[in-house]
């Protein structure tokens, strides 16, 4: 029997700066193609509410004389295709949105874009508040390796991986930090 070396520790994609950065980069492009008035932004539960949050901060500082974006959060957990998988009962925070959708352009927001069906239970949970005219994605990381024909308009970083790969995007609303790490998981025979 042969006992694998330990993994290396993760490494740093994003650290805080950088964070900020992709942040900047996503409300510049955001801001480029919306010239007339901002869509309504959509956070995913947990992180992309205040990746969400913090690109209005940042379009409301660069654009002082345009009204803010409204801001909703999508709690996906009751949508998800595994919950059947999963170990434990996914803790419910509830979505909020407090505007109607029917007609919007909407923005969702999401920490990480990697297999797309995290997206995929978003939109199922937006249809059922409504029928918006357009939706687009943002997202702080882009690391491939998509299941479903899913892409993001908005990326504040593109980095790929593969599935053995492991990202972890800690931001400091929720975590108490900004850091994006990605490391390999550890095969067991």
């Amino acid at each position: 029997m042969s006992i694998s070396p330990p993994a290396p520790p993760p490494t740093i994609l994003l650290d805080a700066d950088g964070i900020e950065a992709a942040i900047g980069r996503l409300a510049a492009a955001i801001a480029q193609r919306h010239q007339a008035s901002w869509p309504a932004f959509i956070g995913i539960e947990r992180r992309g509410v205040p990746l969400a949050t913090r690109v209005a901060d940042r379009l409301a500082a660069v654009h002082p004389d345009r009204r803010p974006p409204q801001i909703g959060s999508l709690d996906i957990s009751l949508y998800r295709d595994d919950l059947a998988a999963l170990h434990t009962v996914p803790q419910l925070r509830g979505s909020a949105i407090d505007f109607d959708v029917d007609g919007a352009e909407v923005i969702l927001f999401d920490d990480v874009l990697y297999t797309g069906r995290t997206i995929r239970a978003a939109l199922d949970e937006l249809a059922d508040f409504g029928r918006p005219a357009r939706v687009e994605l943002a997202v702080l990381l882009d690391r491939g390796c998509r299941e479903l024909p899913i892409h993001a308009d908005y990326v504040g970083l593109a980095h790929p991986t593969s599935p053995r790969d492991y990202v972890r995007v800690r931001l400091r609303e929720t975590d108490g930090a900004d850091t994006a790490t990605v490391g390999h998981k550890e095969i067991t025979r």
